[in-house]
């Protein structure tokens, strides 16, 4: 295996002809499969148009790819001569070409033709006519920051502070909506000083944003400064300025609400109007607005960032606004001085941030949350077939020196909330979480899954998880089952390499219950788990502990859970997962599905993934059926391998190529029953059908 950095590696597939590319750090990998052996070699990264990580060069008569994705073919100065989508095929004459694969980890092949391409329903062919040298270059869409700035908590010091995000753009125009162009933002650092780094050095946009030297002012507008490549300056009256002349002034009353929707407002068009340059490809969004906007999208591309803006802020936002792709995260900060060293890592994700003082405080119940008619039916079900118990021995709600909160909800994938107390329906947003991601060593071998049974009771739980774990033939994994540990035996096992634990079993703030006593994860030096679920009762304490000796992020339980829930939900997160699904949006579907859905929440990064998606985009879809006419209404997650502001084509013959932004629901999409069917067995995704949960691998022509 050849690596670069010990972040990518090429090896060549052992079962079959081709290579495997892989990113161990986010442990994505996939093949490109040849009729013969090969023998790949390095070539330089920077001997490709394109920026990648690593390069290699294969002799091949053909290349296939066994999974569906779409192709852009680039002329050798990258502008866009075709596209190549599901069931479509297309001859290149003799020439020389990029072709632009839309595969887990960013891949480009260069070649010189004529090149055959020919997209099937599972797979891809790239057929040459004779032996020919094939260019491979591939690069990570991992990033982090490239230094960290040392600030005192005061305003000013802060204002200048966020104005270095912007260096970590690498790109002003349009594209810079396209995650892989927008790099992690400096870390911040509490000190007693302001130091910035002198090899940050922001773009020279020319655009201000004039605030109350204030951190609540300051924290709302963190995202739009590092989107726009934006200096923040003190002024009295809040606005938004160019070095060209133009003022836009904020109402200090609806401050926040006014960042935001500039911040939706841009982005949404940054991505209408990138279609101009080198993604030159059919858009859902742009189709839908042309007619009512009467905009210059050539004209545009072309202007100044601050002309752009402009431009962009003079038009109205209501008539967009139902074009806006679903925010991936609206993060509650407490504005304290403590606060500014998480707001890089919420500005990664271009988080919508909101300031709050006084958060709303509640009492945790063991309630319905907001469940489906299913759901709710299924839990009367289960709970008259098996009677409840509780996995607790003492069915009380934890004692907790944190209050409970709660906030309105949104529009957003996922709400966080950085301060004090335990959010309820929001994640806990940790900075030592995002550390440890940074810090993540890169896998070397399988995905690891750990599944810990402290209770023979749970059995089922644990027969069904382990079959839900690692059934993907694409994927190597390592599933490995513990029962019945001793505290040093749990100790011994959380301190191991692994990429997830479901734990299975009893809990309490105080420790997971073994039976020789208890064991606190406060107690342990460092743990080797990145990312968990903690099906037990009251486990978010111990989740937060794990968190603090090194994991990235889990699912944790606020009270006592109802055990045949609890299977319940276990399950199915545990399908979600397998499947490619961060563990927030993971959570959010099987939320719905349960009646304790309310009851268990994300600490740490909820991001975070533990396998690949089987397609790029990890999605739910919502077929409506009447007298054999069917709606499709996808619900798109963004995830590792495709970050806020990539694009989704569903493969579907009737749409031609045309495609969505990929965060939020693609709304209603017409589709004939051989359609439906076809689209189904693409990819085991989950489904609900007139309201009812379940998988597409589980739907046939006969129940639609």
């Amino acid at each position: 295996m050849a690596d670069a950095g010990g972040i990518l590696a090429f090896d060549t597939l052992t079962d079959r002809p081709g290579i495997e590319i892989i990113d161990r750090l986010e442990q994505l990998r996939y093949q490109l499969q040849t009729p013969t052996e090969v023998t790949p070699e390095p070539v330089p990264s920077d001997s490709f148009f394109f920026p990648v990580g690593m390069g290699v060069s294969i002799e091949t008569d053909a290349v296939t790819l066994p999974n569906p994705a779409s192709v852009i073919v680039r002329d050798p100065d990258g502008d866009m001569v075709a596209e190549i989508e599901h069931l479509d095929s297309q001859r290149l004459p003799e020439g020389s070409y990029i072709l632009d694969l839309s595969t887990q980890i960013k891949t480009y092949m260069e070649v010189t033709g004529p090149v055959e391409i020919t997209a099937e329903i599972m797979s891809i062919q790239f057929e040459f006519t004779e032996q020919t040298t094939v260019n491979i270059g591939f690069r990570s869409r991992h990033t982090r920051p490239a230094a960290t700035i040392e600030t005192t908590g005061k305003p000013r010091d802060l204002m200048r502070a966020v104005s270095a995000f912007g260096s970590a753009l690498k790109s002003t125009s349009p594209e810079r909506s396209f995650p892989t162009l927008r790099g992690h933002p400096p870390r911040l650092e509490l000190g007693h000083t302001l130091e910035v780094p002198s090899q940050l050095n922001p773009p020279e946009t020319g655009i201000e944003i004039a605030i109350p030297p204030e951190r609540q002012y300051v924290y709302p507008v963190v995202s739009l400064a590092y989107y726009l490549g934006a200096r923040v300056v003190p002024a009295g009256q809040p606005q938004i300025r160019t070095d060209e002349g133009f003022v836009w002034r904020l109402d200090p009353t609806a401050f926040e609400s006014q960042a935001e929707r500039i911040l939706k407002q841009v982005f949404l068009l940054d991505c209408l109007v990138r279609t101009e340059g080198f993604y030159n490809v059919s858009l859902h969004e742009r189709q839908s607005l042309e007619s009512e906007l009467d905009l210059d999208w050539e004209a545009l591309y072309h202007q100044s960032i601050g002309r752009r803006l402009e431009s962009y802020l003079e038009v109205p936002f209501d008539p967009i606004s139902e074009f806006v792709p679903t925010w991936p995260l609206v993060a509650h900060a407490a504005p304290s001085p403590e606060t500014a060293e998480q707001l890089p890592f919420v500005v990664d994700d271009l988080a919508i941030v909101r300031t709050t003082d006084n958060p709303t405080t509640v009492e945790p119940t063991i309630g319905t949350g907001q469940t489906t008619e299913s759901a709710r039916s299924n839990a009367l079900r289960r709970s008259s077939a098996v009677p409840s118990t509780y996995r607790s021995h003492d069915t009380e709600d934890a004692p907790t020196d944190q209050p409970y909160i709660q906030f309105e909800p949104t529009d957003s994938l996922e709400q966080g909330w950085i301060g004090d107390g335990v959010p309820i329906g929001a994640n806990k947003l940790l900075v030592e979480a995002f550390e440890n991601r940074l810090d993540r060593e890169a896998g070397t071998g399988d995905i690891s899954i750990t599944i810990v049974l402290n209770d023979t009771r749970m059995d089922q739980e644990r027969d069904l998880v382990d079959a839900a774990y690692g059934d993907r033939s694409d994927l190597p994994f390592d599933v490995s089952v513990h029962r019945d540990l001793s505290v040093e035996q749990l100790r011994t096992t959380l301190r191991e390499e692994c990429d997830f634990l479901h734990y299975i079993g009893h809990a309490e703030q105080d420790g997971f219950e073994c039976p020789d006593g208890k064991l606190d994860a406060g107690t342990l030096d460092r743990t080797g788990v990145d990312a968990f679920l903690l099906n037990a009762c009251s486990s978010y304490h111990q989740g937060i502990k794990l968190i603090e000796a090194g994991a990235i992020g889990g699912i944790v339980t606020l009270a006592d859970i109802i055990s045949n829930e609890a299977v319940s939900i276990g399950e199915l997160i545990a399908k979600l997962l397998n499947t490619g699904f961060p563990l927030g949006a993971a959570l959010s579907i099987a939320s719905e599905e349960s009646i304790l859905g309310g009851q268990y929440t994300v600490v740490g990064d909820g991001g975070l993934t533990v396998t690949q998606p089987s397609s790029r985009t990890p999605n739910l879809v919502q077929i409506q059926s009447d007298n054999q006419a069917y709606a499709i209404d996808i619900s798109l997650f963004p995830a590792d391998s495709s970050g806020f502001g990539t694009i989704y084509a569903p493969l579907i013959e009737s749409l031609d190529s045309l495609y969505f932004l990929a965060s939020g629901n693609t709304g209603e999409i017409q589709v004939s029953k051989q359609e439906l069917c076809e689209f189904l067995d693409l990819e085991d995704v989950p489904v609900r059908i007139d309201g009812e949960f379940t998988w597409s691998s589980t739907v046939s022509a006969e129940d639609l």
